[in-house]
């Protein structure tokens, strides 16, 4: 799925030009995550904003599992992610076996996500440095 499969209100029906600059967080629920080699890596299941800031903090990706059984979410932050434009989907540069052995959690046990130490490990694992002001 992608982000203009998602669009119900019409937010991207008169878009010209590689990608739209703002989108609206509903229409990037479900959308899909490939990695550089165009395997499928999973697709976001919640967007996670960081309210003093402001900003985007994660992105929380599925992956693995049938019919949502043994499924994993990762935590991933927002500044790994790149919007693909061509093929509408993310692109984290991560391989599936690294993207197994990341970090994840059970959809019935989220980390604690304001968690400095947690914050540091999760940036790191993914190559991104956080942002200097406030959580990420």
């Amino acid at each position: 799925m992608n982000y203009l499969e998602q669009d119900t209100f019409g937010i991207y029906r008169n878009h010209t030009g590689p990608g739209p600059r703002l989108m609206g967080a509903n229409t990037l629920d479900g959308n899909d995550v490939y990695n550089k080699q165009d395997e499928d890596l999973g697709d976001v299941k919640e967007i996670m904003i960081d309210v003093p800031t402001g900003r985007v903090a994660y992105a929380v990706l599925s992956f693995g599992g049938f019919l949502g059984m043994g499924e994993k979410l990762f935590a991933v932050p927002w500044t790994a992610l790149k919007l693909d434009t061509v093929n509408k989907r993310f692109v984290l540069d991560v391989s599936k076996e690294r993207l197994k052995e990341a970090p994840g959690f059970d959809k019935d046990a989220w980390p604690d996500m304001a968690d400095p130490t947690w914050v540091k490990g999760i940036h790191s694992y993914y190559g991104v440095t956080p942002h200097s002001d406030g959580m990420m």
